[in-house]
């Protein structure tokens, strides 16, 4: 019986089919770098304001609490955007005069209040409450990092769900003293496994439903 293909043909096709697993195991590699980049996530890209708010003055610098901005934070799912009112609490008196915080002040003047860029922004599609988070030992740090730390606001995790689930696998990892929820540079201090499972359970944290879809997916 004629032979139809040459002998080498058998090599050929070893090197196709492993070939074609190596590049698809590197696309596959590929596309998943891109996907948690920056680009992507728009991790640790400042973004434009319409004013050059820092948080590493107004919270390291004066001490200023998270709660004297964000006000819903204890008790709605969105933290909340300073009102105008607030920013000129302080600023009738201080920097009163600044060319820096003109638009401040024409959004007092008009009634219009300042366009804001979110810096954490989560898809339509999940749901995430700040109030639940506050009241089971969540501390800001978890989050948003080292606010306290920033000239210009920036997202320094993905918000990816692969990064949720990490706390929500382990929240005993990341739970703190309701006393420490908006101090910074404390984290390490509350990271004790021990003591974590021990507020898991003064909190009446359960962990078993935490990576429950519809726990973000509703």
């Amino acid at each position: 019986m004629a032979q139809i293909f040459h002998p080498s043909m058998n090599t050929f096709a070893k090197v196709t089919i492993f070939g074609g697993l190596f590049i698809a195991t590197a696309i596959a590699f590929a596309w998943d770098r891109i996907n948690r980049s920056p680009y992507v996530t728009e991790a640790d890209v400042v973004r434009d304001q319409p004013v050059p708010f820092s948080h590493g003055h107004h919270v390291n610098g004066l001490g200023i609490d998270c709660r004297y901005c964000h006000t819903t934070v204890e008790k709605s799912a969105f933290a909340g955007l300073p009102a105008t009112e607030v920013c000129m609490g302080c600023h009738s008196q201080v920097w009163k005069d600044s060319p820096m915080l003109e638009p401040v002040r024409e959004s007092y003047r008009s009634g219009k209040p300042l366009k804001w860029t979110r810096v954490h922004d989560l898809p339509d599609f999940v749901y995430f409450d700040h109030s639940i988070h506050i009241a089971k030992g969540i501390g800001c740090e978890s989050c948003h990092g080292r606010v306290d730390q920033m000239p210009l606001m920036r997202r320094v995790h993905t918000l990816q769900m692969s990064w949720c689930l990490e706390c929500h696998r382990e929240p005993d990892q990341f739970v703190r003293d309701r006393e420490d929820i908006y101090h910074f540079g404390k984290l390490t201090q509350t990271k004790a496994h021990e003591h974590g499972l021990e507020l898991l359970k003064e909190y009446g944290i359960e962990t078993k439903q935490l990576t429950d879809c519809s726990i973000c997916h509703r």
